[in-house]
């Protein structure tokens, strides 16, 4: 069993948090096997307050995946209260925006889509629902009359200290 961190970095424009609808928000990621190495092609949401029971019904696990390969049970959850706020003092370098506990299989690749939000520098204006799929997003403020965006994101996943 082990903890692996989410890590993202961005380039905010105007944008003093960016952040998740956490514990609702979907992360989207593949993952792999860490028995066999088997990965998978397909994208997996996993959100907190998503719940599955396990194979024994005492544990409840936010994803479990049968492995195609060799035919493991396997199963990820997100540490509760884990979810962290990338702001604009963040801003050229990594930070964890979620930690998964890892149980026979650990994500090796992450797309941000739908569910962000991100509060304006100037006004404080939270904006909802942001897609970042294409990684990068632009509004105007109307309240600052002026324009923010979020660009040059990037994620990682490294192992929890």
């Amino acid at each position: 069993m082990g903890k692996i961190n989410l890590q993202i970095k961005a380039t905010l424009e105007g944008i003093e948090e960016l952040f998740t609808n956490h514990p609702d928000y979907n992360f989207l990621v593949k993952i792999k096997c860490t028995s066999c190495g088997e990965e998978s092609n397909k994208w997996h949401d996993i959100s907190e307050n998503t719940k599955y029971p396990g194979k024994t019904g005492k544990s409840e696990n936010n994803f479990i995946a049968k492995c195609r390969l060799c035919g493991r049970e396997n199963s990820l959850d997100i540490v509760p209260g884990s979810n962290g706020k990338y702001t604009n003092e963040d801003v050229g370098k990594f930070k964890t925006l979620v930690t998964f506990e890892c149980r026979g299989i650990e994500p090796f690749e992450f797309t941000p889509g739908e569910g962000w939000l991100a509060k304006a520098e100037e006004s404080g204006k939270v904006f909802d629902n942001i897609n970042l799929s294409e990684k990068e997003w632009v509004e105007y403020d109307e309240k600052s009359m002026q324009s923010i965006g979020i660009y040059e994101f990037e994620s990682k996943f490294v192992p929890a200290k």
